[in-house]
Parts: structure tokens; C-alpha cells; sequence
């Protein structure tokens, strides 16, 4: 779970937690119907946890995109082209053990000079540029629509609704939260004590006999706990992370008088201000992981023994810091698409997404530009469990105006997938839409890189974008000559079918198959991606 990516999986759990105390003609493999792969009963091993977005649907049982089985059977050891992915998001971990060897380098730049030696706008920009300076928590895009008054009053009076209604659920979900941590935390002290041990597993907890009300309510709460995470210790971790959401929500993203701009010193509002920002796209805090989880699925260095692997094997990863804690501003992601273009990018990851979009215009601008230069974008689709096509439900940026069509043929949008194969595939907090949601992808506790070393699990669909940039990273690679466009469809129509019945935003009571929520009605697959690349490449499939 992260609280950069502004509708976040936390927010979710927040809801529940307490309720529950186009088609091909291509056969790419050997399935005759997805459908027929018996359902996992076993639960995942740590190997699979840490590794299940590479994982093969058919003979491994687990939803992945069969990056392994690419990697054995179609790449080996051909490393093909070098490819700049851009990732654009927080602040990255530049010296992270995993992520220090595929990084993006300026070559035309020199470090700490202050001089813009390559002309091209940006100082002292050696692996990214930093469009947020030193700030780090922001408003939501509402809350600061209410306090500057932009656009009309209907504009304004939802803003003002929706900020209202969200202070109003933070203020009581801290409360909740930490109620309830307190709860976890002394029936965790009680089963200790009674065990005469500092930890327990499930089993053990189940086989304590309770001779009173209160060891009964303990084993109910615990038990409660490891359905949710590993162990209490995991869980009480998650309600620690709910309450700094929350509290994060009341003391900043919905406080009006916070201004967490001022210390950057432009106009957020003026596109041509531009004179802004600095050339160290470095993660200001720990807590600014999220764009250090994204570049290690994405391209995190491959059997160097350590962490993870990340689904591409020869690319550069591109640094731009642009989305704070709070919802990022207009102008940011415009220039950033563009920093990203104009410096070699192919791939841009956008692992972010909010409600309003005063501004919107400016990135589809970027969006067009980066079409223009043969750039694929992918973004997530957010984490409402909501269907984008309710014009009620807008989730920003997108490549079309109020469900119309596609302002541009480069943008891949990507809702996330659990390991768990069949009805509870998709991801409880995943948005879809046929319209609006392209494909879907892994993004249910993705084990990735984190600040200073380290490797943690994160819920989101902005886990599931970059497992999609990854594949098109992979695309374009071994098969640099197809276009932006070529990629998204080769994604699109190469992936798998399943045919069963979806439950819903996590409700039992709404289902829909995979064509009703996706434009693809699949499930990103690389290998047979790669397949179909390769016939792309050689003329043998049209698209």
C-alpha cells in the first residue's frame, strides 16, 4: 500500500476492514481455455509471493504475466536494445543496490556544476529532473480549488463536498484505527503471556483453549489478523500505515490553509513559469518510496543476487519527481511528460491519478506530444474499486474527454490483479471500465524495491502500470522498430481471456467478465507478447 498514489489501496482497507471484523486470431500458447486452469488452494510460498507477477498462469496456477517462461523460452540471453523508461512519480532512491546500475545518465550533463551543459533547460539534470523542489506533502487537487477558487461554482461546490466529506472520514478513521490498534495490540500482549512466548502462528493460536470471554475475544481478533497479513505484527503495521494515511489526509491534503508550495516559488497555474525545480530527483524521506517501488518492477537489475528482478533486462531507468504526498499539479505531469520525450524516454510510467483536474488540457497536450514522438504512456488506473466509465468516477489523467474517443494512441491504461486465480482475480481497490481501463496486470502486495536497501509488499494498480512498462520495455527492446502504437495493441490483443465472472470493487453482489471491464477483456502476458511482437516485426501479423 502507498499513500502517493492519491486513491490509495489503504483507503480501501479503511472501508472493509471493519465491515469484515479487441480480440486476435493469434494462439500465442498452448491453451485451448484459460478457463479449464484448476484454481490454487495452496497458499502462495515465499518464493511465489516475492515472485508472482513472472509467474505462468498455466503451470504455475497464479495469474502472472509468464515473464519467466519469456525469459527461459523467447529472450535468453539477448539483451537487444537499450530502452529509457521514465518514471514518473516520487522521488527514486538513485543509490539503492538493486536500481543503481540502470539508471538513466545525462551524458551531455555534468553533476553539481549548476550549469545546463547540454542546453536543454534543466540543470544539472544527470538521472532526472525534480519538478517538486524541496517540498514533499500537498493538497488534494480539491482542496486547493476551494482555497484558490478555480473554475465555476458547480466546479467549486463539488470540490468543496468531496473535501468536506474526506476530512470528515479521516478525523473518524484515525479515531477508528487507532481504537482498534489498541485493541490488536493487548490481545497480542494477552496470547503472548498466555503462550509464554514472543511469537505464535496461526496454528498455535487456533489450538488455545479459551476458558473465558475475554481469551475468546482475543482468538477472534488475532484470528481476524492473520486473515489480513501474515501475523499480527504485519497487521498492526497496516493499522500504524492507515492512521499516517488518514492523518496525513486531515493535517495536509485536506486542510485548506496548508500550503505546501510556497517553498518551491513558482505559479503552479502558469504553464510558462517554468524556471523551477532542480536536477535531484533523490526521495526527500523514506517514506517517499513510491517511486523506488515502480522503477524495481519495471527494471530492478536481474540475478545480481539481490532483492528482486525486474520484468525488463536492458533499460535505463529516467527519474522525475513530480508526484508529492497529495495530489500532483497539472503543470508538473505536462513538463514531465515532455522532460521525458525530449530526453529519450519510450516508455513513460504515470503511477498516479486524482478526481479533479483543473488543468487537464496541458497534459493531454503532453500526452498528444508524446504520441507525436513515438512515446508510449502507461498509466494506473486508480484505487476506488469504481467503474471509470461513471462520469461520476473520473479518475485524471486519461486519454479521452467524457468517455469520448482517444485523444491519442499511446496510452495504456492498467487495473491490478491479486495472485488469486478466478472470481477473486481482480483486485478488490482496482477501478476498471470498458472504456477507460485497457487491460489488467499484477498489482495485489508486489514485493519491490524500497529507500536504503531495502524490499518491501505494496498494494495498488500503481504496482500493476509498471508491470505493463515493463513488457513494453521489453517490446520495444528486442524489437525497436515497432511503434508506440504497435506496442500498446500488441499488449492489448496478446493477452489472456479468462472467461469466468469477476467479483467487483470487492462487492460479492457485482460481478462482471473481463470484457465487460477492460478494452481488451485480457490480462497483460508477456510472453505472449513477445510473440506477437515478433510477428508484428516480420509482417506475418497485422495489427
Amino acid at each position: 500500500m502507498t499513500k502517493y498514489f492519491y486513491k490509495p489501496a489503504i483507503g480501501f482497507l479503511a472501508a472493509t476492514l471493519f465491515a469484515s471484523c479487441g480480440a486476435t486470431t493469434l494462439v500465442s500458447t498452448p491453451i485451448e481455455s484459460i478457463d479449464t486452469t484448476p484454481i490454487k488452494i495452496t497458499d502462495l510460498t515465499d518464493t511465489e509471493k516475492k515472485n508472482w507477477v513472472h509467474l505462468d498462469l498455466v503451470s504455475d496456477t497464479i495469474p502472472g504475466m509468464s515473464v519467466d517462461k519469456a525469459y527461459k523460452e523467447l529472450i535468453g540471453s539477448k539483451k537487444g536494445q537499450k530502452v529509457i523508461v521514465a518514471v514518473l512519480d516520487a522521488g527514486m532512491d538513485l543509490k539503492h543496490e538493486d536500481l543503481d546500475d540502470v539508471l538513466w545518465t545525462n551524458k551531455g550533463e555534468r553533476a553539481g556544476d549548476g550549469i545546463d551543459n547540454d542546453k536543454n533547460g534543466y540543470i544539472d539534470d544527470v538521472h532526472g529532473y525534480n519538478f517538486l523542489g524541496e517540498s514533499y506533502n500537498q493538497q488534494l487537487e480539491a482542496t486547493r480549488i476551494v482555497k484558490l477558487k478555480l473554475g465555476d461554482a458547480a466546479l467549486q461546490a463539488k470540490a468543496k463536498t468531496e473535501v468536506e466529506s474526506k476530512y470528515a472520514k479521516a478525523v473518524e478513521s484515525i479515531q477508528q484505527f487507532e481504537q482498534f490498534l489498541q485493541a490488536v495490540k493487548n490481545s497480542d500482549t494477552a496470547v503472548k503471556k498466555h503462550l509464554g512466548k514472543n511469537d505464535y502462528t496461526k496454528k498455535e493460536l487456533s489450538a488455545i483453549k479459551a476458558t473465558d470471554e475475554a481469551m475468546q475475544q482475543n482468538k477472534a481478533l488475532l484470528a481476524h489478523a492473520f486473515s489480513i497479513a501474515d501475523s499480527p505484527t504485519d497487521f498492526m503495521k497496516m493499522l500504524e500505515e492507515s492512521i499516517n494515511h488518514f492523518t496525513d489526509q486531515a493535517n495536509y491534503h485536506c486542510n485548506v490553509d496548508f500550503d505546501g508550495r510556497k517553498v518551491v516559488g513558482d505559479n503552479p497555474y502558469d504553464i510558462n513559469d517554468t524556471n523551477y525545480g532542480n536536477g535531484n530527483p533523490q526521495n526527500r524521506v523514506e517514506d517517499e518510496s513510491h517511486g523506488t517501488h515502480v522503477a524495481g518492477i519495471i527494471g530492478a537489475e536481474r540475478n545480481n543476487g539481490k532483492g528482486v528482478n525486474g520484468v525488463a533486462n536492458n533499460v535505463a531507468i529516467m527519474s522525475i519527481r513530480a508526484v508529492p504526498n497529495g495530489d500532483e499539479y497539472d503543470k508538473d505531469i505536462a513538463l514531465g511528460i515532455r522532460y521525458a520525450v525530449d530526453n529519450g524516454a519510450k516508455v513513460i510510467n504515470g503511477s498516479f491519478g486524482k478526481s479533479f483536474s483543473p488543468n487537464a488540457e496541458w497534459v493531454y497536450d503532453a500526452i498528444k506530444y508524446a504520441a507525436s514522438k513515438d512515446v508510449l504512456f502507461v498509466h494506473a488506473a486508480g484505487n476506488d474499486g469504481v467503474n471509470l466509465d461513471d462520469p461520476n468516477e473520473p479518475n485524471f489523467p486519461n486519454d479521452q474527454v467524457n468517455n469520448g474517443p482517444e485523444i491519442a494512441d499511446n496510452v495504456i491504461t492498467v487495473g491490478a490483479l491479486t495472485s488469486k486465480y478466478g472470481a477473486e482475480m481482480l483486485a478488490s481497490f482496482s477501478n476498471y471500465g470498458n472504456i477507460n481501463v485497457d487491460i489488467f496486470a499484477p498489482g495485489g502486495q508486489i514485493y519491490s524495491t524500497m529507500p536504503n536497501n531495502k524490499y518491501e509488499y505494496q498494494d495498488g494498480t500503481s504496482m500493476a502500470a509498471p508491470a505493463v512498462a515493463g513488457v513494453a520495455a521489453l517490446i520495444r527492446s528486442q524489437y525497436p522498430k515497432l511503434t508506440a502504437s504497435q506496442v500498446k495493441h500488441i499488449i492489448l490483443d496478446s493477452g489472456l481471456a479468462p472467461n469466468t465472472k469477476l467479483i467487483l470493487g470487492g462487492d460479492t453482489s457485482k460481478t462482471g467478465k473481463m470484457e465487460d471491464i477492460s478494452t481488451s477483456g485480457k490480462i497483460a502476458n508477456a510472453y505472449n507478447a513477445l510473440i506477437m511482437a515478433k510477428g508484428v516485426s516480420e509482417g506475418k501479423i497485422r495489427l
